[in-house]
């Protein structure tokens, strides 16, 4: 499968709508393909006690996971969100992404007003944290 990016995009904006934020009201969804070539999608959840509330993209790449397992790979990921400019992902999430990624993991971003913006994971996380057990 090619990686189309106006396909993601509207699989990203429709389950963008899907979104439960009563807190912040700012929608989020992403759409993401893996290196298998399959979709997977997921959209912020909130909750009163904000540390349980679940990203987007971390809601996509933990659906990719069940379904792949542990040698799950990122191709590509489109992130909408409802924001005057396209909103990149969180801190935590550009690591999770870099968790399953690499370097070259394209990352577009949208919003709901046709507006568009594409980074490599590199370009938004130049430093990610890696385990080494001997350190």
């Amino acid at each position: 499968m090619t990686d189309d990016i106006g396909m993601l995009k509207g699989m990203a904006l429709d389950v963008m709508r899907k979104a439960y934020c009563p807190y912040s009201k700012f929608k989020v969804g992403c759409a993401l393909v893996t290196e298998k070539g399959n979709i997977y999608t997921g959209c912020n959840v909130e909750n009163a006690s904000y540390g349980g509330t679940i990203c987007a993209e971390s809601n996509a790449i933990v659906h990719a996971v069940a379904e792949e397992g542990p040698s799950m790979k990122l191709r590509t990921l489109v992130i909408a969100s409802t924001s005057e400019d396209p909103a990149p992902p969180c801190a935590i999430c550009r690591q999770r992404i870099g968790e399953f990624g690499n370097p070259d993991t394209a990352i577009w971003l949208v919003n709901d007003k046709q507006a568009q913006i594409s980074y490599t994971l590199s370009d938004l996380l130049p430093h990610p944290f890696v385990f080494s057990p001997e350190n």
